[in-house]
């Protein structure tokens, strides 16, 4: 009982400190909204990994793709069973192509094995092309895997650290061919909101027009602002572009109560209020002890040893107290709860039942 009190009243500590607000802080316009036009695309290919120690795949398909390969490089294979694909696999190779980025600009690239390799580690990634939606081909991908853990296995056992079947390979990845970005007509561009609020926008279009001049930004709804490049300003776009990124704005978030039941965390937003109600909560406990009886027969007796369990239940209600609970603000809202002194995984099932009776005005979201 010592040892959950005190790891209970640990867990509160640590949840209230979380829940101290510091303040207000703005952010730049830039971690706000994207520019439209300027978006990321996926690319995507199917490559073939060598120099695996015996953990590739054992499947057609991956000796298919290895007679192939030896065919390209001018080497007779008869027949296909004749191939080991045990140092080989199949992977699926993506990338993502960043906005305005030029030919022989090099991307980092990730490595999924496809079937039923153990482990990419310690090996090599061929040549690979990687595709766009439209199927053309904007970068080749090739290189030394980065696994970021290991696997062994000897005796019938294994320890095996992280996952093992996917990989990194830094800058593994040549850009080919450039994909065009739009951002402008000449006069104007478009700034997309990475979370569309009205407050928000409405902040960002009053905080541009304060910095150059009235009627430059223009809000089109909570997701997009309009802004009109200055005539002075057209022939020098990414200075202008610059500016307007590196604005301030404090933005604006819902009230927001984030739960995820599977690991006990909980996450309260800054503008979440708790309204007057009282709070009652405790614990019921069941302990189930078994221990084992044996009775031995007398000596020389024709009796046989008899093994019978005896089992203790117990159940333990912790005491609840009736409390007002009540908070206009973060640190509020941690205080009141803590008064209750009870874990995490209690205040997730109190915010639940807040919200049940009214008393919560935030919105509830589980993970």
């Amino acid at each position: 009982m010592h040892t959950r009190t005190v790891g209970s009243v640990f867990a509160c500590a640590l949840f209230c400190g979380m829940l101290v607000p510091s303040g207000a802080h703005a952010s730049r316009i830039k971690d706000l909204c994207t520019v439209q036009g300027a978006q990321e695309n996926t690319l995507t290919g199917v490559g073939l990994v060598v120099g695996l120690a015996g953990t590739g795949d054992g499947n057609e398909d991956a000796l298919r793709r290895q007679q192939r390969l030896l065919e390209r490089l001018q080497i007779d294979v008869d027949q296909v069973d004749g191939l080991n694909s045990e140092n080989i696999a199949v992977v699926v190779v993506d990338a993502t192509y960043p906005p305005f980025a030029k030919q022989g600009t090099r991307i980092d690239v990730r490595v999924n094995a496809l079937y039923d390799c153990e482990s990419l580690q310690g090996g090599t990634l061929l040549q690979t092309m990687l595709y766009g939606i439209d199927g053309e081909v904007y970068a080749v991908a090739q290189g030394p895997l980065s696994v970021g853990g290991f696997s062994t296995r000897a005796g019938g056992a294994g320890v095996t650290q992280n996952h093992v079947t996917v990989a990194r390979i830094p800058m593994g990845a040549t850009i080919e061919s450039e994909i065009p970005s739009t951002i402008t007509d000449g006069e104007r561009i478009t700034l997309q909101l990475k979370r569309p609020d009205f407050i928000t926008a409405n902040k960002i279009q009053m905080a541009i027009n304060g910095e150059f001049q009235e009627g430059v930004a223009a809000a089109l709804g909570p997701g997009a602002i309009n802004v009109r490049i200055p005539a002075d300003r057209q022939n020098d776009l990414v200075s202008f572009m610059a500016a307007v990124q590196d604005i301030s704005v404090e933005p604006d978030f819902p009230a927001r109560v984030v739960i995820n039941e599977r690991t006990g965390t909980l996450v309260i937003g800054g503008e979440v209020i708790i309204r007057p109600c009282q709070v009652a909560h405790g614990n019921l406990t069941l302990e189930v002890a078994t221990t084992p009886l044996v009775s031995q027969p007398a000596p020389l007796s024709e009796g046989q040893t008899v093994v019978t369990e005896v089992t203790d239940l117990r159940a333990i209600q912790e005491k609840g107290y009736l409390l007002p609970v009540q908070g206009t603000s973060a640190s509020d809202v941690a205080m009141a709860l803590n008064a209750l002194k009870v874990t995490p995984r209690d205040m997730i099932s109190i915010f639940q039942a807040l919200r049940e009776a009214g008393a919560l005005d935030a919105d509830v979201e589980i993970m």
